[in-house]
């Protein structure tokens, strides 16, 4: 019998630097979710044309990401994804090939609007399987200058508590956050 030799595994942390070397995208910030099954990337003008082709764009025109390059492919599949709200979505599933801390990967995305989300990215663990280990206590340093600069709801607060009562409360009896 021979020994099975593995390739070692590839530490990571909470979050990473994503690359998607096919688009010419570099150093996109993406969330390591262990709980989460699949992948998922922000994605938009999707539709899907009389033969059947999927047609999307990588990211939103807003997106510092978006390079306008549109994606066809008959090779999709559809999914069920739960979030961890319990809403029930259905989303297109595609492979992509991404690179994540040094490592290049062909893995399933499903493409979602992620627009309102703070990472465009999210690495679920079918892709993290057998090729990662995530050390919570890390974060990858190049997302650093990617971070948006926001103030904290107190500061908010206390720059103008009148305008804050109106945009967060007066609009919105029942104090729901609307962001």
């Amino acid at each position: 019998m021979g020994v099975i030799r593995m390739k070692p595994k590839t530490i990571i942390g909470r979050t990473s630097a994503a690359s998607f070397p096919v688009e010419g995208v570099q150093d996109v910030p993406a969330k390591i979710d262990t709980g989460a099954d699949s992948s998922s990337i922000w994605a938009s003008d999707l539709h899907i044309d009389d033969d059947y082709t999927l047609h999307f764009s990588l990211f939103g025109q807003g997106s510092r990401y978006y390079t306008g390059m549109r994606h066809t492919t008959k090779a999709y599949k559809v999914r069920f994804i739960r979030s961890s709200n319990g809403a029930t979505q259905v989303r297109y599933s595609v492979k992509l090939t991404v690179v994540i801390g040094g490592r290049k990967v062909r893995a399933s995305f499903t493409l979602a609007d992620r627009s309102q989300n703070t990472y465009p990215i999210l690495i679920g663990n079918k892709l993290l399987y057998r090729k990662f280990l995530v050390d919570v206590s890390r974060n990858d340093v190049t997302l650093k200058t990617h971070r948006k600069k926001s103030i904290t709801l107190n500061q908010e607060l206390s720059l103008d508590p009148k305008a804050f009562f109106q945009k967060y409360h007066m609009s919105n009896q029942r104090g729901d956050i609307i962001l």
